[in-house]
């Protein structure tokens, strides 16, 4: 589906970063059917070498997929001064170029929903003012939908790691105090201006990890995801609209002590259509301690992380930039 807004201003393109095309595409994504009874081994496969894979038999319908894309586009069509009645986002609400308070910007548009019920009854800033009641809902349908989806991966990666508890990740996001959060992002489409950057592709949104515990990601057919490999190379990955794609995030390669790899991304702007994307992020309650779960390591292994709160985590990642290593402020060789 495209969306035929009018495009964005662009009083931020000299301060949004382009890159070179990667020419590789991701051919060797790992599919996880969740069906599978193999599927626990394939997951954890995937999370130790590239942090990321695709999921397909998720029960999860395309027609309600279709109904929540369909909404978020009428949303992202509206006047750009209807828009900006549900924004600026503080954290939660709408955004325009602007990503996070430290300066960086992207050629993207977003809203940034809070999915804790108690925070958003507690807190006003937490509720995002002007949207319609249609569209609410089916987010909060869908943060059901794909929160399930991801308990069901933590509990199958804690079997295959061998973690005593089944529920040692799960729980965490299952917690009605989870600090988890939901993100529609749209990418208008802006074929002349990178015409007029020299064959580089503009950065819808820049490379960063995610630092909660998972990441459950669902876009339209639209291209424009792209993973960095262990040797550094970006490569693009496919869109799959009737498709998820769950991404480590900072939290879980903590727990487990570097074993599951955080996986760093980006998404770059297309020339010719836009991309209308819906990610799931699923984070622990802010008193957790963020530490390598004890089931997880081998006899006389240490941690290789100081010990830390999420709360102290998300303050601490939320003052860097995108593509800083947030973790590194972390790791015990940092101290060393």
């Amino acid at each position: 589906m495209v969306v035929l807004s009018q495009p964005l201003n662009l009083d931020n393109i000299p301060q949004i970063k382009t890159c070179k095309p990667a020419s590789n595409i991701f051919t060797v994504i790992p599919v996880v059917d969740l069906s599978d009874p193999n599927a626990k081994h394939l997951i954890v496969e995937a999370c130790k070498e590239f942090g990321f894979f695709k999921v397909i038999n998720h029960g999860v319908s395309m027609e309600f997929l279709s109904k929540l894309e369909a909404e978020a586009v009428k949303f992202f069509k509206l006047p750009q001064q209807e828009k900006d009645k549900s924004g600026p986002p503080n954290p939660f609400g709408y955004g325009n170029k602007k990503i996070g308070i430290n300066g960086d910007v992207g050629w993207v548009e977003y809203l940034l929903f809070c999915t804790n019920p108690e925070v958003i009854s507690h807190n006003a800033n937490a509720a995002v003012p002007g949207i319609p009641e249609t569209l609410r809902c089916l987010v909060n349908e869908y943060v059901c939908a794909v929160r399930s989806m991801a308990c069901e991966v933590l509990e199958l990666i804690a079997d295959e790691l061998g973690i005593v508890e089944r529920n040692a990740l799960s729980r965490l996001i299952k917690d009605e105090k989870s600090d988890s959060c939901f993100r529609l992002n749209h990418y208008p489409p802006c074929p002349d201006q990178l015409q007029a950057l020299s064959g580089r592709n503009l950065i819808g949104f820049g490379e960063h990890t995610d630092p909660q515990i998972i990441s459950v990601v669902r876009s339209n057919n639209t291209s424009g995801l792209q993973i960095c490999l262990r040797d550094g190379r970006w490569v693009s990955v496919p869109p799959d609209q009737t498709s998820f794609f769950l991404n480590v995030g900072d939290s879980l390669q903590v727990m487990t002590n570097g074993r599951l790899r955080s996986v760093k991304h980006r998404v770059l702007a297309d020339s010719l259509k836009s991309r209308v994307s819906m990610i799931y992020f699923g984070g622990p309650p802010l008193s957790e301690k963020i530490t390598p779960l004890a089931s997880v390591m081998e006899e006389g292994e240490e941690s290789a992380y100081k010990e830390f709160t999420w709360s102290e985590y998300k303050k601490s990642a939320y003052k860097t930039r995108l593509g800083d290593n947030r973790l590194g402020l972390f790791e015990k060789s940092a101290a060393q």
